[in-house]
């Protein structure tokens, strides 16, 4: 496979991210909805709510993955942080190092951003997943416990 540039992406490169994100909700149970996908993305972008790589084939030019990082707060340390929110490489592309690449790119942001670090949740049956991020250097936490209430 050919190598992939990553590029932070802006509201010109939405028609790229959009299958991207609709798949990956779909990968996550949910249904295909491209226009409410282009409007969420949208709306991050406009507000500056996110931050959106996209891993484009050097190649063919064709998007093959991207990552989205939302902003956070620790109020313990006094520093930001990100939550690395979503991840999805096309299916054609995993193994590529793809996965990797944007993880690099989300891990450079933190940084230059002056992040505290990078926090993510994985579903528990997703271990392609969380032998990347562990690879990587993500460590599960064990020292509290993460709660939700839906509303």
């Amino acid at each position: 496979m050919s190598d992939v540039e990553i590029k932070r992406a802006t509201l010109a490169d939405l028609d790229a991210v959009v299958p991207l994100f609709d798949s990956y909700r779909q990968f996550y149970g949910q249904p295909s909805d491209p226009a409410g996908a282009r409007a969420f993305l949208t709306e991050r972008l406009n507000r500056g709510e996110s931050a959106i790589y996209l891993a484009v084939d050097r190649e063919t030019g064709e998007a093959a993955g991207f990552t989205q990082l939302y902003p956070t707060f620790s109020s313990i340390s006094m520093r930001n942080s990100w939550i690395f929110n979503d991840l999805y490489v096309r299916e054609d592309r995993r193994g590529s190092g793809t996965g990797r690449r944007l993880l690099e790119a989300a891990k450079r942001h933190a940084t230059e951003t002056g992040a505290k670090g990078l926090s993510l949740s994985t579903a528990t049956d997703n271990r392609t997943a969380q032998r990347l991020y562990e690879s990587f250097g993500f460590r599960r936490d064990t020292a509290f416990y993460h709660y939700d209430l839906l509303t």
